[in-house]
């Protein structure tokens, strides 16, 4: 099972595997208070798209394009995820304040497909 939260919200155990998707390390939140499994920062959106995109919600339509685009080449990362949600909960967790426009939701998209 796959599910996406934002790493602000408190750590709760059903949570099960936490996967960080975030480039950089989200501000103010302790590397013990994450509780973060694994921290994949390559399947995150390249510095370049995130910089353009800018958490702007017009923008999400053309970012989500390129940000699948970017991820055509990872696809051993995004199958190891797939492999780890058939077995427990996975959460992909990220620091952006807005809940639809994300990467991580783009992510969750792709991964269930």
């Amino acid at each position: 099972m796959l599910q996406v939260k934002r790493i602000y919200e408190p750590y709760d155990e059903k949570d099960g595997f936490r996967i960080l998707v975030d480039r950089l390390w989200p501000r103010g939140i302790s590397k013990e208070k994450a509780h973060i499994d694994e921290w994949e920062k390559e399947i995150a959106p390249s510095n370049e798209l995130r910089e353009w995109f800018n958490h702007d919600p017009a923008k999400f339509a053309e970012f989500k394009t390129r940000y699948k685009h970017e991820l055509q080449g990872k696809k051993d990362l995004l199958d190891a995820i797939r492999r780890k949600a058939q077995h427990q909960r996975v959460t992909l967790l990220y620091g952006a304040k807005d809940r639809e426009h994300n990467q991580a939701q783009v992510l969750l998209e792709i991964l269930k497909k």
